[in-house]
């Protein structure tokens, strides 16, 4: 009885459950329809889910940083993704259980388990989908932690902090470089530019700064980014070089960096230390300074900012705040002598910091006078310069590693302060110094002088002005004059007294240590002093006022090897004693009164360049070829010895002369050039041509000397070139025309594509020098593309140079003089990328008013270059 009733109970409840199980929320009865409406909303969720994907790719890749909500839905998604498979997999088999039309199951209690699971996930997908209309996936990310680079108030930086910040910038730039000598202020620019970074949160995930120095190893540089990064740990230091480098790019991959390498002497090689490669796509910066443009070029940075030097007036600003108004109120003519001091540092911040801050104590005129007796004659012996300036732009010396580089560097030490050195000149110096080695082509050994010039330009030891000529900075002299001196203990070494007003040799306390002097440009007028000179190998006596050159004075010389008497107008002879100088290789004579060689001459076997330039008493160098057999390179440019049967005869029998400057006045001495011997006709680098009267000079006969680099015509009869060979003057470098009164125009020299330097005067007939109508003829040609020094001067019909604006890539100076008619110059307001190096010269206030300019902006882009630098040039 009581298993009877338990039994009907049992059955009662199981009944109760089915009941429930069918009519509950009817997740039996609409299963097939849920499932349906399972695959639609999902369908539905992937798509906006897609979207939304999208929407975060696009706003990552801008740097933002996606929304946690969204990453929150993003992942839930997936998950529910994944569930919504495997429950839609076993679909059809729970729907073969339904029986009675889908209102029954033959398992109820399984079909009532998966259909509610069915209905909480459509449920849960739906409201998914809702959720995912999002108005932003993204946010800027938050602010990193920033650390300040502590620097000091500067002057003078404004403008360049500006530009080197707005190229940083560019899209397109990921590897921007900053090079400049030593002191000039590349890390106090360097940590304003870091500063800036703070003013733009946001935009990148880490900015990096790190200073390298001399030395640096990648392994030090490894460690130095992963502290920045935290990835200090006991992890990171098991790690090897390699490893490193693997784990230091998967960290910064996921970021918008910035790396910051301060003072780099070689090219740092980022992958092997892990840096990801900056790119547009990834936004990421790499900075660097150096004092080496070579190392830019090496780190991919061809077109890098180079920080100069302070102008005139912000230089004084700077030593100003460094002396105080205390000291320089104290006396007015502190003032004065302020700046003489102030040009001394040559607009160095180092120096300019440093003196500065050692003057500030100084408040009487006579310690100021004394400062700049000690700077002009040995700025070594100012304390300051000695301890704190010189050590430093020592390391730029020490980078160029090579001696003969370094020898080559501290021979530029030989010329006065400021001096502009002509760089073929100072080729031809290093060369008889040995500085370059042994050679048989002179062509080969001046493109090495070139190369290792190149190397100490780079190295921003010293400055190129256009292509002819360099310049030394004053401290920069002054530690090459410290070094050559063994650093103060050896001062007789190089005795360099050049511009300083000497009117008769210096003492010297051992003129047997003496291995190089200068005592160029003073008003030294005779040398009647002995010397025993018997270690010395160069001697510079050239701008002086030599009248007499004592013959004792050379006598112990016999280890010299350079003798520059050029520029002394008054010099009219050399001693007998010239014969002792049996090392000698250079003799410079250029612009004295010699009237001719003297007989010693004979003896200086090793002689490889002899200087004869405007020597205009000079009329015959008749010997030379049985004397100089080792003669290499001879200059008679504007001399009185010219071109003609019996020269061009001895001139042959120099079987090593490899470079010739010359002049010719007859037209059968340039047949004898142009139709004698092709070896000599190859040697010729310099042409001057006078009074070629009586028939037409043909330019384009001129194409057989095909070395020819200088070319001089005055008071000629020029002809018209016919049917030439384009480009014909290939090495043509340097242009002059004179008192040639038959040219109309100049058109010929769009054959000339390397013209550096064209000087027009006197012609009295020219009227434009570019036809626009015979330019017209040669299509494809722009003229000019190299020329840096354009004058004209005394030409009455000059209208036009030409009739368009012409591109000037490298344009450094148009000079006009006494050319009344010309009133328009060939430029628009692109014509001269290089605005800064760039001046016009002209002397009538007139003319200027009266210019006509291409537009409105090319008046305002070149009118503040008129007469800026002066009339010098002229």
């Amino acid at each position: 009885m009581g298993n009877l009733f338990s039994c009907q109970c049992s059955g009662d409840a199981v009944l109760d459950r089915i009941i429930r199980c069918l009519s509950d929320k009817g997740y039996i009865p609409n299963l097939k329809k849920n499932l349906r409406a399972l695959e639609r909303e999902m369908e539905d969720l992937r798509a906006i889910k897609d979207e939304v994907q999208n929407k975060v790719a696009r706003e990552e890749t801008r740097h933002q940083q996606r929304l946690k909500a969204v990453q929150v839905w993003l992942d839930r998604v997936d998950s529910i993704d994944i569930k919504c498979k495997d429950l839609l997999s076993i679909g059809p088999v729970e729907l073969q259980k339904l029986c009675l039309c889908g209102l029954c199951s033959k398992n109820v209690f399984s079909s009532y388990k998966y259909g509610k699971r069915v209905f909480l996930l459509l449920e849960e997908v739906r409201t998914l989908n809702s959720e995912g209309k999002f108005d932003e996936v993204a946010q800027p990310p938050p602010r990193s932690e920033f650390e300040e680079r502590p620097t000091q108030h500067t002057i003078g930086h404004e403008e360049m902090l500006a530009k080197t910040w707005n190229r940083l910038m560019e899209d397109g730039v990921g590897i921007m470089g900053l090079h400049g000598m030593g002191g000039v202020g590349k890390t106090t620019l360097f940590k304003k530019i870091h500063n800036k970074f703070d003013e733009i949160p946001g935009t990148f995930d880490v900015v990096i700064w790190i200073v390298v120095s001399q030395g640096a190893t990648t392994s030090k540089l490894q460690e130095d980014i992963a502290q920045k990064l935290l990835l200090c740990g006991d992890e990171w230091k098991n790690k090897n070089e390699c490893d490193k480098a693997a784990k230091l790019h998967t960290v910064l991959k996921g970021k918008r960096f910035v790396l910051m390498l301060d003072d780099i002497w070689e090219e740092v090689d980022l992958e092997a230390i892990g840096i990801p490669f900056p790119t547009r796509e990834n936004g990421c910066k790499v900075a660097f300074t150096t004092r080496s443009r070579e190392v830019c070029g090496r780190m991919g940075d061809h077109e890098p900012m180079q920080v100069k030097c302070l102008k005139q007036d912000e230089a004084w600003e700077l030593f100003k705040t460094k002396v105080g108004d205390n000291t320089l109120t104290r006396d007015p003519g502190i003032v004065k002598l302020a700046r003489k001091v102030t040009e001394k540092c040559g607009g160095l911040p180092l120096a300019l910091n440093i003196i500065g801050k050692a003057m500030a104590s100084k408040n009487t005129v006579q310690e100021w006078e004394h400062a700049i007796n000690v700077l002009t004659k040995s700025a070594a012996e100012f304390s300051d310069i000695k301890n704190k300036i010189l050590p430093v732009l020592k390391f730029s010396y020490d980078s160029l590693g090579d001696q003969q580089l370094q020898s080559c560097f501290l021979y530029c030490a030989l010329f006065p302060e400021d001096h502009q050195i002509p760089i073929k000149d100072l080729i031809h110096l290093w060369i008889c110094e040995g500085f370059l080695g042994e050679y048989q082509v002179i062509k080969e050994v001046y493109n090495k002088g070139y190369a290792m010039l190149g190397t100490i330009i780079r190295a921003n030891l010293i400055t190129e002005v256009g292509t002819a000529v360099v310049v030394m900075h004053d401290v920069v002299r002054e530690m090459a004059l410290w070094i050559a001196s063994e650093f103060g203990k050896q001062k007789d070494n190089f005795v360099v007294q050049a511009d300083v007003g000497l009117v008769e040799i210096p003492k010297v306390k051992d003129w047997g240590a003496v291995r190089r002097m200068s005592l160029m440009e003073n008003e030294i007028e005779e040398i009647r002093c002995s010397s025993k000179c018997c270690e010395l190998t160069t001697l510079f006596l050239q701008g002086n006022r030599l009248k007499n050159f004592s013959g004792e004075f050379l006598q112990s010389m016999q280890k010299l090897v350079v003798l520059d008497l050029s520029k002394n107008y008054d010099l009219s002879e050399l001693p007998e004693q010239i014969s002792e100088l049996v090392s000698l290789q250079f003799l410079d004579l250029s612009e004295t009164c010699i009237e001719q060689l003297p007989v010693g001459l004979q003896e200086l076997k090793k002689l490889t360049h002899l200087n004869l330039h405007s020597t205009k008493k000079l009329c015959s160098i008749s010997g030379i070829s049985t004397w100089l057999l080792s003669l290499k390179w001879l200059s008679l440019v504007k001399s009185n010895v010219h071109g003609d049967v019996s020269l061009f005869r001895e001139l042959k029998l120099l079987k090593n002369l490899q470079e010739l400057d010359i002049t010719v006045s007859a037209e059968l001495s340039l047949e004898h050039i142009l139709s004698g011997d092709q070896r000599l006709a190859n040697c010729v680098i310099a042409l001057e041509i006078i009074d070629f009267q009586e028939k037409p000079l043909d330019l384009s006969s001129l194409k057989r000397i095909e070395n020819l680099t200088v070319l001089t015509v005055e008071s000629s009869h020029v002809s018209e070139i016919n049917n030439p060979t384009i480009p014909c003057f290939t090495n043509l470098s340097y242009m002059e025309i004179n008192k040639c009164h038959s040219m109309k125009d100049l058109t010929w020299l769009l054959f000339a594509p390397n013209l550096v330097t064209l000087l027009i005067r006197d012609s009295r007939e020219v009227e434009e020098i570019l036809n626009k109508e015979k330019a017209t003829n040669f299509k494809g040609i722009t003229p000019f593309l190299k020329l840096e020094y354009l004058i004209v001067k005394n030409l009455p019909k000059l209208e036009s140079i030409c009739g368009t604006p012409l591109p000037f890539p490298v344009l450094r100076r148009i000079g006009v003089l006494d050319c009344p008619k010309l009133r328009k110059l060939p430029l628009n307001a692109t014509s001269v990328p290089l605005l800064d190096e760039f001046g016009i010269s002209m002397y009538h206030p007139k003319q200027i008013n009266e210019l006509e300019w291409k537009d409105e902006d090319t008046k305002n882009r070149f009118l503040p270059s008129i007469n800026r630098i002066g009339l010098a040039i002229f």
